[in-house]
């Protein structure tokens, strides 16, 4: 178990795009679907077969910790025999014209496997543990499970590296400062649901070209509308932005 930094290293020397050359990507569940990953709010989904007050809240973890430990151990299993789709490493290839920075909800690694240059998780990363008496205190566990009783350095126990709901978005005021600076926003994938990062569309105000790839997007107005999956909406992305 090897402690790694909270923040990307990235953030320390953050890229200077060109003039126009700043895309920015919100990602959601929705582009690791293609990759054989379960979405959260889809028929099938997760929360169907989960409630989230048990399993993804700070008071599931004070009432069942061993509950919650198995939900995301389930999930870093399921991670490891997957491989990312055409839509990871398509926003990989846009590096050779833009400056990509990914913005995902995603708590997967995808887009890492992908080796795209800037990545900014919201919602915390599946192969992260965190000490709960520290929150500076993460380490890299890759697709092992986390223990009941496995602790961190200092003695606290391991909880997992994601955001709960009713926890605050540390990352939020990060992205929000990208949103804002893009010349182009984009959004594979998300549902447009889940607050604060939903609102990241909102702050994309200097973008001149905003697009929402989805393949039942309830979004329209004010937007270009790429309806279909992420690898295709992607791959169309492709054409339009490059010609």
């Amino acid at each position: 178990m090897r402690r790694v930094p909270a923040w990307p290293a990235w953030l320390k020397a953050p890229p200077s795009p060109k003039p126009g050359k700043l895309l920015v990507v919100l990602t959601g569940a929705g582009i690791s679907a293609e990759s054989g990953l379960s979405t959260f709010r889809d028929s099938g989904g997760l929360w169907e077969k989960y409630s989230i007050y048990e399993v993804a809240t700070p008071e599931a973890w004070q009432k069942n910790p061993q509950l919650v430990l198995d939900f995301y151990n389930e999930r870093r299993a399921q991670l490891a025999h997957v491989q990312p789709n055409p839509a990871h490493t398509l926003l990989k290839t846009l590096e050779k014209h833009f400056t990509v920075v990914v913005i995902t909800q995603n708590v997967d690694d995808l887009h890492e496997r992908a080796d795209s240059s800037y990545i900014l998780h919201l919602h915390g990363e599946l192969t992260k543990a965190r000490s709960t008496g520290d929150p500076e205190l993460i380490y890299e566990i890759g697709y092992q499970p986390i223990r009941l009783g496995d602790t961190c350095e200092k003695g606290y126990p391991l909880r997992p590296h994601v955001v709960w709901f009713g926890e605050e978005v540390p990352a939020y005021p990060i992205a929000e400062s990208w949103a804002r600076r893009a010349d182009i926003f984009v959004v594979i994938g998300s549902s447009l649901q889940v607050y604060p990062a939903a609102g990241l569309l909102e702050e994309a105000t200097q973008a001149r070209r905003r697009f929402l790839i989805d393949p039942r997007p309830t979004l329209t107005q004010g937007i270009e509308v790429i309806a279909a999956p992420a690898s295709e909406g992607v791959r169309l992305l492709c054409e339009k932005l490059l010609g």
